[in-house]
This record gives C-alpha cells, structure tokens and sequence, in this order.
C-alpha cells in the first residue's frame, strides 16, 4: 500500500458547516474502506492547512478518486504529496545509477 500525506483547506463552504467537520471525516473514513483505502490518521491543524490527513491506498488512481469524490462535496480542497517510508526510499535509492 501507498502512503499519502493530504494538506486540506476549508472551502467557503467547509467553514460555513465547520460545526459538521468531525461527522464528515467520519463519513471518508466509510468512503475510504469501500475504495480499499485506509484513513490511518486525520488531524485539524493552525496554520496554511486545516485538516492534514494520512491515507494508505493501493495505488494512484485510488488515492485520486477518492480526493477527486472529497473535493466533489465542496468542504474541502486538497493537495496530496505521495509519502516513501524508510525502506521504500532504501529500494528507490539502490536503484540509482
């Protein structure tokens, strides 16, 4: 499984219906097992982003569906970084030239 880091910012939408954040975490949570996608952690942060969530996906194209069908809701606009554990980036490097 893939690991994702997603950086999410509330739309003008998302912070009208702030009060319905947690329930609407909860409910990608559902979205995502029913994709083979596991929401490993979700945080509410300060700063640049408003929610930092942590998903481990089979692959690209289930990780973008399921931000695509997010972002479809109007709360929330995301960006994704592809994350590499330890001995993931251990094969990357062996593999350079």
């Amino acid at each position: 499984m893939a690991t994702y880091v997603v950086l999410g910012q509330f739309t003008d939408q998302g912070i009208r219906n702030v009060k319905d954040t947690t329930q609407r975490a909860e409910a990608l949570r559902a979205r995502a097992q029913k994709a083979g996608i596991t929401v490993t952690a979700i945080y509410w942060t300060l700063g640049s982003y408003d929610v930092v969530t942590v998903i481990e996906a089979p692959d690209d194209e289930s990780a973008t569906a399921l931000l695509l069908s997010t972002g479809a809701l109007g709360n929330l606009r995301t960006q994704s970084l592809r994350a590499f554990s330890a001995d993931e980036m251990a094969r990357i490097l062996a593999k350079m030239p």
